[in-house]
């Protein structure tokens, strides 16, 4: 799925834009300890120059790292983040921060959303979880795991959070609700 968050960064630039539509900078959360992280930030920084969006990139690898980013970001128009075991783990903290610096946000799971954040678009987890099950009932009647195809998600979602919406300010586009798999309300 990390390879994955690189193909899905300039679709999350997109909706960034129809929420915020002279988005011109973006801060990005990204983790060092994560060894995928470093390379998708070359990636990054060539979709944003190819979008004209200033980019700034925040690393966080500790909870105490949260405050401090969050308060860089705030020279930035909203916030995007690399997808990381990490900031789902501190979801609530993020998304608190993230409304207090008012910063719309996209993140990759829900359950960012469900937290409290603005809005997310990113593979379907329990999809995922039920393909998954499928190579684990074949495994288990002798496949060898090597002769299996690798697959990539087939479902996406969009989920935003209205609430969080009205207390940025911010109107979402009808067309981008129509777009919504979810609402929040």
């Amino acid at each position: 799925m990390s390879i994955l968050s690189v193909d899905l960064l300039g679709k999350r630039l997109e909706l960034l834009r129809e929420v915020v539509p002279n988005l011109s900078s973006v801060a990005l959360l990204w983790n060092p300890t994560n060894p995928t992280h470093a390379a998708r930030l070359k990636h990054a920084e060539r979709l944003t120059q190819e979008l004209g969006v200033r980019l700034q990139m925040l690393s966080i690898s500790a909870p105490q790292d949260f405050d401090r980013a969050l308060a860089d970001a705030r020279a930035t128009q909203a916030l995007l983040q690399f997808d990381d075991s990490f900031f789902t783990t501190h979801r609530d903290r993020l998304t608190r921060l993230a409304a207090n610096s008012r910063l719309p946000a996209i993140y990759g799971y829900r359950e960012m959303v469900d937290a409290g954040g603005l809005m997310s678009y990113g593979a379907n987890l329990p999809d995922l979880y039920r393909r998954a099950a499928a190579y684990v009932d074949k495994v288990l009647k002798g496949a060898k795991p090597q002769d299996l195809p690798i697959q990539q998600p087939t479902r996406y979602e969009l989920v935003i959070n209205m609430k969080a919406a009205k207390a940025l300010g911010l109107t979402i586009p009808p067309a981008l609700l129509l777009r919504a798999d979810d609402v929040i309300e």
